[in-house]
């Protein structure tokens, strides 16, 4: 927002401090500099590896105070007045989530210092709604600190910028603002007592729905219409064509603005629940006996979590949203896919169906991606290991945009034939370029697969080869290497795998984005019915779905039948237009990337179901 006074400091200007040294910064957009902004990335704001928000906005200072005082973090959200949803914090220290309880203004109970204070949109606020802590509490007022209001320097020694005055009545707490056009929703505390406290909202249900829509049929997909001088493109037309779906082409789905908004919600709490759980297993023997990872690696496993846990690129959520709400089947955490449909492909079926409504999901997927590179711990040059795949070579293709983006060098290796030990026993591509920093399509489970056909390393190191000149390398020998950086890290095999699904319930139980999962069939399972899914599966394959009459719904077929199970409640996708849709989530650093939806005939979203175009609407245009 703007600030009325005359007398503003250029943006980014030390303005003064709030209580624990938390620095306030002016954020008089007016006054940036361009050269010294020159994109997306240059404003995100971090704290070593923790991500704060933009520079210098409200949402980035409450987290920011939060953050070095007490060392706890909201989640990302889209808009300041989307906190007053929220109903936990994450502790950095540990990854434990805490419940944040809302009071509404006038409230009986009490507004405390350390506390979040929340604004609705509009007025001054229009759209964004803001935050600021409290950081005083007296009778008639409290105090506050904040950015993007006042863009002056504070008084010396002052440590807030605005009092805001409270009346106090046999009803309770009511506080007023300092702009007469604003509303003021209510305070937010760290606290398991929830006394007076608001339920979390919930979206009418026609909003959860999934509509489907066409476009007119003017001819626009009768002939190329993807760019095959792009490099990006032409390799995706290689591998499926001009094309999106096999069905129909003028077809589109769309969602809610408020959908949208909670599965942004959700994705940033259920990876934070993924680290919480992974943190538990990785903490315990019996637990990580499930994971079927050989015992060799655990010491790598838990060093990857210890020194890496916040170097994860990306990864993918797969949701099932209708009227009964958001349930998550898995997270793929490790070699997710999707992303050039969802970035890229997509964007321009739009543009060549000439259609205007809704917004894209995923339209700022690719400038995400070049942030989280920027702010990694990457190397200047990294190896893009892919195996000799159609779609993986325009998914690599991707993510080197990406990291030309963030200005990281780079080279896709097509398989391992490309690499080979010198005569100092490193390893090193065709150009004699040392292997340091990698990002890969392989999964880590065939890595586990190779090391576990190793019988030497159920009783030795680690079988990397290091100089055989004569022999060739294997997947092992680069990704299990000491001196490579791999992305992603080793410990995303954890929540990749679904035996987290059971760590996961038995933590955070009837939780409302979870299913109830186990390791062992039981009766309630078997009461509502149940999926059979094997721990280390992908792509869809070797699942079972098994209602409540014991008949088999639907089965795939596959390359994991010999892994062990787990057992996840029944919670079929919902059909609409003769396909089942599944919504699926980006995470890009541990926050919500963007979306997209793939479609099957069948229950089971497999490799190759289709992607589907998605479109945002505003909630007023999707009841229409």
């Amino acid at each position: 927002m703007s600030s009325k006074s005359k007398n503003k400091e250029p943006f980014g200007t030390l303005l003064g401090y709030a209580p624990g040294g938390v620095a306030i910064y002016s954020s008089d957009y007016e006054t940036l500099d361009r050269n010294q902004y020159p994109n997306d990335g240059s404003f995100r704001s971090y704290s070593g590896y923790e991500y704060m928000g933009y520079k210098w906005q409200c949402v980035e200072f409450a987290r920011r105070f939060l953050f070095l005082n007490y060392g706890i973090v909201f989640t990302d959200v889209g808009m300041a007045h989307e906190i007053f949803s929220l109903r936990f914090l994450r502790q950095v220290v540990n990854e434990a989530i805490l419940p944040l309880q809302a009071f509404a203004n006038g409230s009986k109970k009490m507004p405390e210092a350390g506390s979040l204070l929340v604004w609705d949109d509009g007025g001054v606020f229009d759209r964004t709604g803001h935050v600021a802590i409290i950081t005083e509490v007296f009778e008639d007022k409290v105090r506050i600190a904040e950015q993007n209001v006042i863009h002056t320097r504070l008084p010396i020694g002052q440590q807030w910028t605005r009092e805001l005055k409270m009346t106090v009545s046999s009803e309770g707490y009511h506080l007023h603002d300092t702009f007469d056009d604003t509303k003021i929703l209510g305070w937010m505390i760290q606290t398991d007592n929830t006394e007076y406290s608001l339920p979390q909202p919930k979206i009418p249900q026609p909003l959860l729905q999934i509509h489907s829509a066409h476009i007119k049929n003017e001819g626009q997909f009768d002939k190329k219409w993807l760019d095959e001088s792009d490099p990006l493109e032409h390799a995706y037309v290689l591998a499926t064509g001009h094309a999106i779906s096999h069905d129909d082409h003028y077809r589109y789905f769309t969602i809610s603005e408020s959908a949208e908004q909670e599965l942004i919600k959700a994705t940033n709490e259920l990876h934070l629940m993924y680290l919480h759980a992974t943190d538990k297993v990785l903490k315990d023997d019996n637990l990580l006996l499930n994971f079927n990872i050989p015992e060799i690696l655990w010491p790598r496993l838990r060093l990857s979590w210890q020194q890496r846990r916040y170097q994860m690129i990306t990864g993918r959520l797969d949701f099932c949203m209708d009227e009964r709400g958001f349930k998550v089947y898995e997270y793929n955490a490790d070699s997710a896919s999707c992303h050039t449909e969802a970035g890229k492909i997509l964007a321009n079926w739009a543009t060549q169906a000439r259609i205007s409504e809704g917004t894209n999901p995923s339209e700022g997927l690719l400038n995400a991606l070049a942030n989280c590179w920027k702010h990694s711990d990457a190397q200047a040059f990294v190896h893009i290991m892919r195996d000799d795949d159609s779609e993986e070579n325009y998914h690599a293709l991707f993510m080197q945009k990406a990291m030309t983006l963030a200005g990281i060098d780079s080279k896709i290796l097509r398989g391992l034939s490309g690499l080979r030990w010198d005569k100092r026993g490193r390893l090193v591509d065709d150009e004699d370029r040392q292997v340091t920093c990698v990002w890969k399509t392989w999964a880590w489970e065939t890595v586990l697969e190779q090391l576990r056909q190793e019988s030497e390393a159920q009783v030795a190191g680690l079988p990397i080869r290091t100089w055989h000149p004569d022999n060739t390398v294997r997947l092992i020998d680069v990704l299990l290497r000491p001196e490579v950086s791999v992305f992603e890290p080793l410990w995303t095999v954890i929540p990749s795998n679904k035996a987290i699904l059971p760590v996961l319930w038995s933590l955070f139980p009837n939780h409302r984005y979870l299913l109830e999962s186990t390791f062992e069939l039981n009766d309630n399972l078997i009461k509502k019915g149940y999926a059979i899914k094997p721990i280390a599966g992908r792509r869809g394959s070797n699942i079972e779905l098994v209602n409540s009459k014991e008949q088999i719904l639907d089965k795939t077929l596959g390359k994991f039948a010999k892994q062990e199970n787990i057992y996840q409640e029944l919670w079929c996708l919902p059909k609409v237009d003769e396909r089942y849709l599944q919504l699926c989530t980006f995470t890009v650093g541990g926050h919500y990337g963007g979306t997209c939806l793939r479609s099957d005939p069948t229950l089971v979203i497999k490799g190759e179901s289709d992607m589907q175009p998605l479109r945002v609407l505003t909630d007023e245009e999707f009841l229409k």
